[in-house]
C-alpha cells in the first residue's frame, strides 16, 4: 500500500479520524490549511472559546512587556518567538513539511507594532472581544501564515491533548511514543514556558528525509484554507467602503480626505498602486480596523460554513482525488518503481502522469465543481504527492540563491534535474520559458537539462502556449511537456 495520509502510515481507515472529527492529513507534504483564530472565537464549543480568551490574555502580557520598554533579545525569542509546530503537516512548506517558523523577524514586528500601531490591544470598545488576526491586518512584518502559526503555538497542549487522547484510544504501543514538548504551557508568575510530556502518533518517515518523528493531529471545524475570515486583502479591498460607513463622522471625514488625496487616479493607473495607497492609509488609520473586524464579528455565522466549504475542497483535492490516482492508475502500473536517473525517472513519472490525464480520465483530479484549479501553487502540491517512493530527493520551490524553482529532483551532487510545472494561464510563463530555468540550473549547479510541463484547460490556453513556444523557438523541445487537461472529448476511465 502506498503511504500519504496519517490514515496510511498507522494503518486506520479514514472514517475513524473522520469520526474523530480531526483531519486526515498527508505526511509527505503540508497540505494548505491553516488554523483560523476566529473560529475559536466564533464557536458553541465551551473548549474552544476558553483557548481564544487564553490567547488573548498572552497576548495582553506581551502587550504589556512592550509598552513597560525595550525587551533584550534573549527574552523576546523566549515571549515572542516559537518554533514551527511542523508535525501538524498544515501550512505553507518549502518541502515536506519544514517551514520558517516564528523567528526573530516575527518577534521584533510583534513587539514594535505592541507597542505603537496596537498599544490599544486588548482593550478594544468597538468589537466585542480582541483578535489576533488584528495583528496581520497591518503591512508591518505579521502575515497570515504567521497568526496560524502563532494561533497553533498557543494552543499547542489542547492539540497535544487532543491528539494524545487519541492516540490511546486507536493506536497501539508500537506506533505511539511519549515525547516532550516544549512551549506548552506559559507560567505567569514565573513569566516562562514550561515543558510537557505526551503519549503521541510516533513513526519512522523516509521523506523529505529518512527520520523518525511524532504526528499532532487537528480537529476539521478550526481550519480553513488560503485566508482566515479576518484578512488583509478583503480589509484592503473594501477599506474605501468601510471608511464611508465609519459612524465617527471626524474620523469618516479624516480617513476619505486622505484616500481622495492619496489614492491614484486614471486608466492606466494598475491595481497595485491603488492597493499600497490604501495599505499606507491603514498604517495611519488603525482605529478603522476595529470597525472591519466588528463586521466580520457581525457575520461570523458566515465563516463556519465558508472555513467547512475550504477544507471540503482541500479534502477533495487533496486526498480523494489523489487516493484516487494513485489506486487506480499510478501504483499498477508500477508508477513508483522506475529505476532512471533524475532527468529519465522525472520525464518518465510525468510522461505517465500526462497519459493517466488525457487517456484514462485523470484530468478530474484538477477540477472542483467543474472548474480547473486557479493556482499553481495547488497544482504543485498535487505533483508533489505523486512523488512518493522514490530514491530521489523532491524538494518543492528548492532555492539555491536565485528564486524558487518548483522542484529539484537529486540523488547526491551528479544527479540533479529541475522541474517547472505550470499552468497555461500563467502571465509570467514565457519569461519562465525563457530565463527562469537556465538560471535555476546554473544556482543548483544541475546535471540534468530542466523539464518544463505546463497544463492546459482550454483550446485558448493551448494556442496560447503554442504562439509563446513559436516565439522561443521550442516547439520540438522534448523537455517541454504540453498536457492536455480539458474537460472535454475524454474517455472515460473505463474507455479508455
Amino acid at each position: 500500500m502506498t503511504e500519504i495520509y496519517f490514515s496510511d502510515y498507522f494503518s486506520l481507515s479514514p472514517d475513524v479520524i473522520e469520526e474523530y472529527g480531526a483531519f486526515d492529513v498527508s505526511l509527505i507534504n503540508d497540505l494548505p490549511l491553516f488554523v483560523d483564530p476566529f473560529l475559536l472565537f466564533n464557536s458553541d464549543n465551551e473548549t474552544y472559546q476558553q483557548l481564544h480568551n487564553d490567547i488573548i490574555d498572552y497576548m495582553r502580557f506581551l502587550k504589556k512587556v512592550s509598552l513597560a520598554g525595550e525587551v533584550p533579545d534573549s527574552l523576546v525569542r523566549e515571549w515572542f518567538a516559537f518554533p514551527e509546530v511542523k508535525q501538524n503537516w498544515l501550512g505553507w512548506s518549502r518541502a515536506g513539511n519544514e517551514g520558517r517558523g516564528l523567528g526573530m523577524d516575527f518577534a521584533r514586528a510583534l513587539h514594535r507594532n505592541l507597542n505603537n500601531i496596537f498599544h490599544d490591544f486588548g482593550e478594544e470598545v468597538v468589537t466585542r472581544s480582541s483578535h489576533l488576526e488584528k495583528l496581520c491586518l497591518i503591512r508591518d512584518g505579521v502575515g497570515r501564515d504567521n497568526i496560524s502559526d502563532f494561533t497553533i503555538n498557543l494552543i499547542k497542549n489542547y492539540l497535544a491533548n487532543y491528539t494524545q487522547e487519541f492516540a490511546l484510544k486507536y493506536l497501539h504501543n508500537s506506533q505511539r511514543r511519549r515525547v516532550a514538548l516544549r512551549k506548552v504551557r506559559f507560567n505567569y508568575n514565573t513569566r516562562s514556558w514550561t515543558t510537557e510530556s505526551f503519549e503521541l502518533p510516533y513513526h519512522h518517515f523516509e521523506l523529505p528525509t529518512p527520520h523518525n518523528d511524532f504526528v499532532l493531529l487537528t480537529p476539521k471545524d478550526i481550519l480553513t484554507k488560503d485566508e482566515a475570515w479576518i484578512n488583509r486583502p478583503e480589509l484592503l479591498d473594501r477599506f474605501p467602503e468601510i471608511a464611508n460607513a465609519l459612524p465617527d463622522a471626524t474620523l469618516r471625514a479624516q480617513v476619505n480626505d486622505y484616500l481622495v488625496r492619496t489614492i491614484p487616479r486614471g486608466p492606466k493607473v494598475a491595481k497595485k498602486e491603488v492597493r499600497e495607497a490604501i495599505g499606507r492609509a491603514v498604517e495611519h488609520f488603525p482605529q478603522v480596523l476595529d470597525y472591519y473586524i466588528r463586521e466580520k464579528e457581525d457575520s461570523g455565522d458566515q465563516a463556519v460554513s465558508y472555513a467547512e466549504s475550504r477544507v471540503r475542497e482541500v479534502e477533495h483535492i487533496f486526498i480523494s482525488q489523489v487516493r484516487t490516482l494513485v489506486s487506480q492508475f499510478l501504483d499498477p502500473g508500477g508508477f513508483y518503481r522506475l529505476p532512471y536517473n533524475t532527468h529519465e525517472e522525472a520525464y518518465k513519472r510525468l510522461m505517465f502522469l500526462k497519459d493517466v490525464i488525457e487517456k484514462k480520465g485523470g484530468h478530474k483530479l484538477f477540477y472542483v465543481n467543474g472548474v480547473p484549479l486557479k493556482r499553481e501553487a495547488d497544482l504543485q502540491i498535487l505533483y508533489r504527492l505523486t512523488w512518493y517512493a522514490t530514491p530521489s530527493d523532491v524538494t518543492r520551490e528548492a532555492n539555491d540563491g536565485r528564486g524558487p524553482a518548483d522542484f529539484k529532483v537529486s540523488r547526491g551532487a551528479a544527479d540533479k534535474t529541475i522541474v517547472e510545472f505550470k499552468l497555461a494561464k500563467n502571465t509570467q510563463l514565457e519569461r519562465n520559458l525563457e530565463k527562469q530555468c537556465k538560471t535555476y540550473e546554473a544556482a543548483s549547479d544541475t546535471t540534468q537539462p530542466s523539464i518544463k510541463a505546463i497544463l492546459y484547460f482550454n483550446n485558448a490556453e493551448y494556442r496560447k502556449v503554442q504562439r509563446i513556444l513559436k516565439r522561443l523557438k521550442l516547439e520540438s523541445d522534448p523537455n517541454v511537456v504540453l498536457i492536455d487537461a480539458c474537460d472535454y472529448n475524454k474517455p472515460s476511465g473505463s474507455n479508455a
